[in-house]
């Protein structure tokens, strides 16, 4: 499998994913206060949303991948 393929399947699964859930979400720890040696950290959730039309746009470009012919130069 050469790359190009492998850029176009992984295209695809992310396409998908993203078609799939929507959005992700991640945890982000900040440090707010540090007197001595005691540390004040907050826990702050972020999420972020995928478009719909970034996950067709992957979709569609990683299928086009894989149809289109390779030309040879």
């Amino acid at each position: 499998m050469n790359a190009l393929k492998i850029v176009a399947v992984a295209l695809i699964i992310a396409g998908g994913m993203g078609l799939a859930y929507g959005s992700f979400s991640y945890t982000k720890e900040t440090q707010q206060a540090q007197i001595g040696p005691v540390e004040l950290t907050v826990q702050d959730r972020q999420t972020v949303n995928i478009p719909v039309w970034a996950g067709v746009a992957a979709l569609a470009a990683g299928v086009l991948l894989l149809l289109v012919p390779k030309t040879s130069a």
